[in-house]
């Protein structure tokens, strides 16, 4: 009689599956050959990019996350009405208010964000035009002013904070409006909360790649690469309050998944 084992061959065949793929992801994931924000890590070569332009209009199946008029569908991070200022079509990051964050929840999307640093410029290195990005509120695509500004090269303008640099600066002077389009594919779980897909960003700043599918090591965080861990299919996106005035508009995304 056969062992029991081997009566759903089917089944084995999946749970072996399920593993490689597990083991697969954990080997997968990226050996960056710098320290986090280490100086001495090359910087991108600059590249001027085209004119800004009025806000680019969304497309037909976009979500719209501000339409110029107010942050109804944001909170801050206790749930509450976010107090940012709204005016003239744009809304600006009030400092020590904290983050805000979307009401609705995103996986995988496409995410266009128009943003604008304060001008005159003020401060260098990390206390010029800083804000941030969350892809669902953990994976950060970095906002500073790095016009003529320099720090370390895994946190500069569109940047994947503490993981990648740009392939190339491509910022506008401050007080230019800027664009980021963001294709972002969450990464997934198996159930015992194993990673078994990195998740991966492709990012255009002003219109050019800086980004190529690029694969992440885990979530943001400063001076660290933590390792992933399990969380939602859908979270929030959020804008980082860094203590600047940088101003946003023309929001909006297209849901993936």
């Amino acid at each position: 009689m056969r062992p029991a084992i081997l009566k759903n061959p089917r089944s084995l065949i999946l749970a072996a599956a399920v593993l490689f793929g597990a083991a697969l992801a954990i080997a997968q994931i990226p050996q960056i050959p710098w320290a986090v924000h280490d100086m001495n890590r090359p910087q991108p070569p600059v590249v001027t990019p085209g004119p800004a332009g009025p806000p680019v209009p969304a497309p037909s199946d976009a979500v719209i996350l501000f339409d110029g008029k107010d942050l109804a569908g944001w909170t801050d991070a206790k749930g509450q009405p976010a107090k940012w200022k709204v005016e003239n079509g744009y809304f600006e990051v009030v400092p020590k208010t904290g983050e805000i964050r979307t009401v609705k929840g995103f996986g995988d999307c496409q995410l266009h964000v128009e943003w604008m640093a304060p001008s005159p410029a003020k401060g260098v290195d990390q206390d010029r035009g800083n804000s941030g990005v969350f892809l669902m509120g953990l994976y950060e695509v970095q906002v500073l002013d790095c016009y003529g500004n320099r720090t370390y090269a895994d946190g500069m303008t569109a940047a994947i904070y503490g993981q990648y640099p740009p392939l190339v600066n491509a910022c506008r002077p401050p007080g230019e409006w800027q664009t980021y389009d963001i294709v972002f594919h969450r990464p997934r779980f198996d159930k015992d909360g194993q990673v078994t897909t990195l998740a991966r960003l492709t990012v255009c700043h002003n219109g050019i790649i800086v980004h190529e599918c690029d694969v992440l090591t885990g979530p943001t965080a400063h001076k660290a690469r933590p390792p992933y861990q399990m969380h939602a299919d859908k979270l929030p996106i959020s804008l980082q309050d860094h203590g600047h005035p940088v101003r946003y508009r023309n929001i909006w995304l297209r849901e993936l998944e």
